[in-house]
């Protein structure tokens, strides 16, 4: 069997990969041990920059050398900022030395001893490795921008509203700067927002959780007056995964496009975006694609609609706004006054991607191709199930409440816990304290264990992190 460097490989089932079932769970700290020691992924975790409990509880970068400077944080925040790949920062250091020695000839120029490709490759490189992460074909993924930009790219090609057909169907608690986008796109064609934004409404506003048959009923009903749905992949806030390619398929069934969100579904589920035939999708880097904050971003739009028909000029491709990256290759820098769109998501670039961007970002995804979406997503479900059964032995479980279906085809890597305000507010100081990070939306805490570098043993620690908190508050 061919194997990766790291000894894992696609060919590889999960069932040969994970011998633990959600039924052998136990609370014992030897339980968290065993399964670390026999994880045949472990070898990931050694791929990231760690932060320590000292580094974590620091204001200042430089620290004084300590005992204690080797003993890791419990991170459990990969759904807000990955973690730093160790690989990355010698990645940058190898583009800087190109720019540094080259120049300009670095657009075009490889070089020998660089782990690189030129800088004018470099987004292809990225979208290359992307694809096979997204499920897409490597023409449907371009690397660009940031998410919001993005989607109003997106929009101005897939947004085309008329008098009568001009809704967009949206989750009521969407992330804010998709409602920004989806509200000001409306505003710009000159229609009323107010009548022309249709909500999905959770089923239970405690948990937040959407149920498909309701998006359906919503389909149905406005199907006439639709002009796009634009959804999240997995929810921020709940961490539910939506079914996307049933409601895509439903959808088109009505004769309405579909876009989602991905930026917490990338890097955390597995996805097959052109088999889902899913129209168009955008999506960050910088949660569970560890490529650093404010990462460059990455959109997918399906090959049906990135044909070019040359010989009918601007009639011959999707209408969409321009940028000269966008331009066919071959003939880019020639500068014509002509736009001639690439073949495939390239040709709805707009500028030259940042290249110290993209490094990070081939930093990590070079990560993922050690292993397979399959395999992470295997051990993802473990360790979040680990996570729900230790949650739900603690003594003080009554204190919150699950929010995330226990359902595991229906959660991705999160779990969001409801507190009263008071109580999640004396929680969450203890915790930083004691160098346990996790994510704070008002009175919901939301826990991640991210497969490449997560373990039970950290799951394991937060736990108890969290009940010796809970008891400390006397609550």
């Amino acid at each position: 069997m061919a194997m990766h460097s790291e000894g894992i490989t696609d060919e590889i089932t999960n069932n040969e990969l994970f011998q633990v079932s959600t039924s052998s769970y136990s609370n014992e700290r030897e339980f968290a041990q065993l399964q670390d020691e026999k994880d045949p992924l472990s070898y990931l975790r050694e791929k990231f920059q760690l932060p320590s409990r000292v580094s974590l509880n620091s204001s200042t970068l430089s620290l004084p050398a300590t005992s204690q400077d080797h003993d890791p944080g419990i991170y459990l925040c990969g759904n807000q900022i990955g973690l730093l790949p160790l690989q990355t920062p010698i990645l940058i250091n190898e583009y800087l030395r190109t720019w540094a020695t080259q120049g300009m000839y670095g657009l075009g120029k490889k070089m020998k001893d660089s782990p690189l490709p030129s800088w004018g490759e470099i987004d292809r490189v990225a979208a290359e490795l992307m694809a096979k992460i997204v499920g897409a074909h490597p023409q449907e993924v371009s690397v660009m921008g940031n998410l919001t930009t993005n989607l109003h790219l997106l929009m101005a090609s897939f947004y085309k509203p008329s008098v009568g057909r001009s809704k967009i169907i949206v989750e009521r608690e969407t992330f804010s700067s998709d409602y920004y986008a989806i509200q000001s796109q409306v505003q710009w064609h000159a229609f009323n927002v107010a009548e022309n934004m249709i909500f999905i409404e959770p089923r239970c506003d405690r948990t937040l959780s959407i149920s498909t048959s309701d998006i359906f009923s919503i389909i149905e009903t406005n199907a006439s007056s639709v002009a796009l749905v634009i959804l999240s992949g997995v929810q921020y806030l709940s961490g539910q995964v939506l079914e996307i390619e049933r409601i895509t398929t439903f959808a088109h069934s009505r004769g309405i496009l579909v876009g989602w969100d991905l930026a917490h579904a990338v890097g955390n589920i597995e996805l097959n975006l052109h088999d889902w035939n899913v129209d168009f999708a955008v999506w960050c880097n910088y949660k569970y694609m560890n490529a650093g904050p404010g990462a460059i971003g990455s959109i997918f739009v399906h090959e049906k609609y990135g044909h070019v028909d040359k010989t009918m000029g601007m009639d011959g491709y999707r209408p969409r706004l321009a940028g000269w990256w966008g331009n066919d290759v071959q003939n880019r820098f020639e500068m014509k006054n002509s736009f001639e769109p690439a073949i495939g998501a390239t040709g709805y670039q707009v500028s030259n991607p940042s290249i110290l961007d993209t490094v990070a970002l081939i930093s990590s995804l070079r990560v993922f191709n050690l292993t397979s979406m399959s395999a992470l997503r295997q051990k993802s479900a473990l360790l979040t199930g680990y996570l729900e059964y230790l949650l739900l032995q603690m003594p003080t479980c009554h204190l919150f409440e699950l929010m995330t279906s226990p359902n595991e085809s229906e959660r991705g890597a999160q779990l969001s816990l409801r507190f009263e305000q008071q109580v999640l507010d004396g929680v969450m100081p203890k915790l930083r304290q004691n160098g346990i990070v996790v994510a704070q939306k008002k009175n919901i805490m939301r826990v991640a264990p991210v497969p490449m570098y997560n373990t039970f043993m950290d799951i394991w620690k937060f736990v108890e992190g969290l009940r010796n908190a809970l008891s400390a508050s006397k609550l």
